[in-house]
């Protein structure tokens, strides 16, 4: 899948990220990379691997759903806050393949306060919609 011709920046990751999502330091994990688009929003483009499949050939619904909430926070992580998911409402349109390279979309619809509402959703190679989310998300204070 490519990056169209975006402008697309890297975004970086705590030197210690343990996260199942994102984080480089798990090796079990999906070690998803977010790249920031020039309208705020933020794009990944992992090729989830068959061993998060549910039934064969298709990643699993839990997969599908990490996806899209690691999409979410990281949107609201772009601003310089940290932020847990309060709400998330998911469907799922198509099955996504395992092994096939996916386009991951988050976006802030708006913030108040501590609270910022979220959207994602994960494309196609083809740029067909497979599962899309909303999500209410809670800014909290790092120890």
């Amino acid at each position: 899948m490519t990056e169209f011709s975006e402008q697309l920046t890297p975004i970086a990751h705590s030197a210690q990220n343990r996260c199942f999502g994102c984080g480089q330091d798990n090796a079990d994990g999906l070690r998803l990379e977010f790249l920031r688009a020039e309208d705020g929003s933020v794009v990944s483009f992992p090729t989830v691997p068959e061993r998060f499949e549910g039934p064969a050939t298709y990643v699993h619904g839990g997969i599908i759903a990490t996806l899209l909430d690691e999409a979410m926070s990281k949107s609201v992580r772009v601003l310089g806050v940290t932020a847990v998911t309060r709400h998330m409402e998911i469907e799922y349109l198509r099955p996504v393949l395992s092994g096939e390279p996916v386009r991951l979309e988050g976006r802030l619809v708006r913030s108040e306060g501590r609270k910022h509402w979220t959207e994602a959703k994960i494309l196609s190679a083809r740029g067909h919609v497979l599962a899309e989310a909303k999500g209410l998300f809670i800014e909290i204070h790092n120890r």
